[in-house]
């Protein structure tokens, strides 16, 4: 989404409004999935084509080769989650134990983020539960930050001008600019198990991390293909 689309001044007033709605459900949502880790983690959390493998089998899902351009929070409203959507947060609701009141608005950025790149949002959401477990303000020893766990310092061109760091913690941005370093790596790299491979910060062209997202992406593919089924 473009942040110079020009819109008729009441409009902006009103989608201006709406998105600090989305902004303010998000950042109660990250609270709850930071209450809900605090209480319930008591244990231990649990040759084809890469990019025809990993995408969706729907045929709208397509990396985009553009530029990414920097781009403010919350600019519209998510979508309500589709059926495919829905199939995959009961997944992730029982494997990471985070409400699914909490995770509605993380899966509501995936989806309308996916939408706007034209990536399979179901790959965001597997990046996230590898990197963060869902949890909205994870940092590393290394500096990543929040959800898609992005290290500030290499990736300031990519979070919207004016914002400092501490904006990572917002899961607007972050998904955002994740899916913007994503996206670049999967192009730097020329496919997409060395792509995450680089998203991770390894040259390999295939190792451990690709292997763990793609596995997560398929549990989520399949929980998706169970909730369809029984509708």
């Amino acid at each position: 989404m473009s942040a110079t689309i020009t819109l008729k001044h009441t409009m902006a007033r009103s989608r201006g409004a709406a998105s600090n709605l989305v902004q303010h459900s998000l950042m109660i949502a990250a609270v709850l999935i930071v209450l809900g880790i605090i209480n319930v983690f008591v244990g231990s959390t649990p040759s084809v084509d890469p990019l025809k493998s990993a995408w969706s089998d729907i045929s709208e899902w397509s990396v985009v080769a553009d530029t990414p351009q920097v781009i403010s929070t919350a600019e519209s409203v998510p979508a309500v989650l589709s059926s495919r959507m829905q199939g995959a947060l009961d997944y992730v609701t029982r494997r990471y134990r985070v409400s699914p009141e909490a995770l509605v608005p993380v899966f509501e950025v995936a989806q309308l983020i996916g939408q706007e790149r034209r990536i399979d949002p179901l790959l965001i959401v597997a990046i996230i539960g590898i990197e963060s477990g869902f949890n909205p303000f994870a940092e590393s020893a290394m500096g990543a930050r929040g959800l898609m766990q992005i290290i500030p310092r290499f990736h300031r061109d990519k979070v919207p001008e004016g914002a400092g760091d501490g904006s990572l913690l917002d899961p607007v941005v972050n998904i955002r600019v994740g899916v913007y370093v994503l996206e670049e790596a999967i192009r730097r790299r020329g496919g997409l198990v060395a792509g995450l491979q680089y998203y991770a910060g390894s040259s390999e062209p295939a190792g451990s991390y690709a292997s763990k997202v793609l596995a997560e992406k398929e549990r989520l593919e399949q929980a998706a293909r169970r909730n369809a089924a029984a509708v």
